[in-house]
């Protein structure tokens, strides 16, 4: 009975030694100390050889063994985004506590941010830019100031979308909502794949509710009158919503402009003015006009 006991508490020492040996690499992981992490991996490597945590760990190790500041000489170098994609975030996840993920990743993308710096925007090209890496990063300053060298940003999709959720990460839904609805004029794919991206509740529960009522072509180009939906919805967000640059050439972006003018005129009681303006408003789009006139007799009961 004691030598069985005495087996049994060797055997609980040594399923404690791989997990002691495992920590011994994490700790000073997650201070980004390479020396110590790479000694220590070594000795996990050595006794537990078979050890699953070992390849993730050594990407890590490796990442941060990896120190190069030198600029990037053309857009080709960016390959180093894939790198970290590819390789270093599923490793981070794999390893590490998930609510250091994030910070443990942060400084990765902002030397590849810093080392990209000089690479001028390419419309080809489109995400081999400084900006996504700075917002990768979670410096929505230094995203904004990497957007405003890129000549007409808010005519461009991708430029726009950076600068719209940097717009977000540095001031809140308000900051962001003048360029919010200048994205979902230009680009309403984009505009679609960002929301999540955000991750704001009050915009997520918008989205719900456009998608549920909104009678569209039932495609994402769809979102491209979301803005006019919305102030319809929430017509005490004109004021924000008129910053917006109009884009007189597409139907959703003069539909927007248009409620904002129609909102103006009701609050002056101007109903003689009203009657053209909606005729105008449905002729741009039957089904916005129709949840405008549901809204205005509920409003009105």
């Amino acid at each position: 009975m004691q030598q069985t006991m005495t087996m049994q508490q060797l055997d609980i020492f040594a399923d404690s030694r791989d997990v002691m040996l495992r920590n011994d690499v994490l700790e000073p992981l997650q201070r980004r100390d390479a020396v110590p992490a790479r000694t220590a991996l070594e000795r996990l490597a050595r006794e537990y050889p078979d050890d699953g945590s070992l390849p993730a760990m050594t990407v890590l190790v490796r990442e941060l063994e990896d120190g190069s500041t030198a600029p990037f000489v053309d857009h080709a170098a960016l390959t180093l985004t894939r790198h970290l994609e590819d390789d270093v975030v599923p490793a981070a996840r794999r390893v590490l506590p998930a609510q250091a993920v994030q910070r443990w990743l942060a400084p990765c993308w902002r030397a590849l941010a810093a080392r990209a710096a000089s690479l001028t925007f390419r419309g080809t090209e489109a995400d081999s830019h400084a900006a996504p890496l700075w917002l990768l990063a979670g410096d929505g300053v230094a995203a904004i100031d990497a957007v405003e060298g890129i000549g007409s940003w808010w005519r461009i999709p991708a430029p726009l979308a950076w600068m719209t959720e940097a717009r977000y990460r540095t001031g809140g839904l308000d900051a962001a909502w003048p360029l919010l609805v200048e994205l979902a004029w230009l680009a309403p794919v984009r505009f679609a794949a960002l929301l999540p991206v955000l991750g704001d509740a009050l915009l997520d529960g918008l989205r719900r509710r456009f998608d549920a009522g909104f009678s569209g072509a039932g495609e994402v180009d769809d979102y491209a009158w979301f803005p006019a939906w919305l102030l319809v919805v929430k017509p005490a967000l004109a004021g924000r919503l008129s910053e917006a640059r109009v884009q007189r050439d597409q139907a959703a972006s003069r539909a927007t402009a248009l409620l904002g003018e129609i909102l103006r005129r009701e609050h002056e009681g101007d109903q003689h003015e009203l009657v053209s303006l909606r005729q105008e408003l449905s002729r741009l789009h039957a089904g916005l006009f129709d949840v405008y006139m549901t809204m205005r007799k509920v409003q009105h009961r």
